[in-house]
């Protein structure tokens, strides 16, 4: 009688197991491409850069391409032009930590205190405001960009890194993930600990940040990852290109730098993938629980 059971869980997980190799293909190809030559890389996905003219005057290309997931030569020649040659490419990745981390932490801080409000404060004007911060939520950073560069052209801060992180810090996702978390939290330890004495600030620091650790870990990891691939927002604000982060020059690769373009990918993967394994149970459980209480 169980092996139907048996047998549904083993095609699951080929199932599975496909789609996870799939997933997984273009990021093992960018690592050990990052090892080629130039030459080599030329050889394997020139056609793709390698357009010919049809007869209806558009562009076709004009061969297949060789995906190719062992080098038939290691090379670190793209790695020390990147990280020795070319400092360019080092300043961008850092731009890209400047603006990345004070918008996380920020974003975190500014969340945590308005979710509290949320929590704490009753009435109709809270759920209306509430609902104005989901609706916000939902709309695409699109449609706000072009506000976000009139009031940074007001503030005077337009072609500024506040430009970028003034927008960030004041995102409505954490606030809506962390106050779903902290509405979880038993109003029974709350009640114990005003009757102890404690103060809206105490509890704030001691019973909901601490109960609410999942969520604000799996929204640093989110937020992280989100404005770390960022590529509209720098180039409308950012009209300096000395200031743009690294994802900007990734969205332009030349032909001539397609070998480089691997090997700046492969670092560029670094900190989002060492982040997510510090935290992956972080993660998946303040999203699955949202910060509910553990017996």
């Amino acid at each position: 009688m169980r092996k139907p059971h048996y047998l549904a869980r083993t095609v699951l997980t080929i199932i599975a197991a496909c789609f996870a190799l799939a997933f997984l293909m273009p990021t093992v190809l960018t690592i050990t491409n990052s090892f080629m030559t130039q030459s080599e890389i030329s050889a394997n996905y020139g056609q793709v850069f390698t357009n010919v003219a049809g007869k209806d005057g558009k562009t076709y290309i004009s061969d297949t391409v060789n995906l190719k997931f062992i080098p038939d030569k290691v090379t670190f020649s793209q790695y020390i032009t990147v990280l020795i040659k070319s400092p360019d490419y080092l300043f961008k990745f850092w731009n890209s930590v400047i603006l990345v981390i004070p918008i996380v932490l920020l974003q975190l801080a500014v969340a945590s205190i308005t979710a509290y409000g949320f929590t704490r404060w009753r009435g109709k004007v809270r759920n209306f405001l509430f609902f104005f911060y989901v609706i916000l939520m939902l709309m695409p950073y699109q449609v706000t960009l072009v506000p976000n560069y009139l009031v940074s052209d007001w503030l005077k801060i337009l072609d500024t890194r506040w430009a970028i992180i003034f927008p960030g810090m004041f995102a409505p996702f954490s606030v809506f993930l962390l106050t779903k978390s902290m509405r979880r939290i038993p109003g029974s330890l709350i009640e114990a600990a005003k009757l102890d004495g404690s103060t809206e600030w105490q509890i704030f620091k001691d019973i909901c940040l601490p109960q609410c650790r999942s969520a604000l870990y799996s929204i640093a990891i989110l937020v992280f990852i989100d404005y770390w691939n960022m590529v509209e927002q720098p180039i409308v604000l950012l009209r300096d290109a000395a200031k743009q982060p690294l994802s900007v020059y990734l969205s332009t690769i030349n032909t001539s730098e397609v070998g480089l373009a691997f090997a700046i990918a492969t670092i560029y993967m670094v900190p989002c993938l060492l982040l997510f394994l510090h935290g992956e149970d972080y993660l998946v459980e303040g999203i699955a629980h949202q910060g509910s209480v553990k017996g």
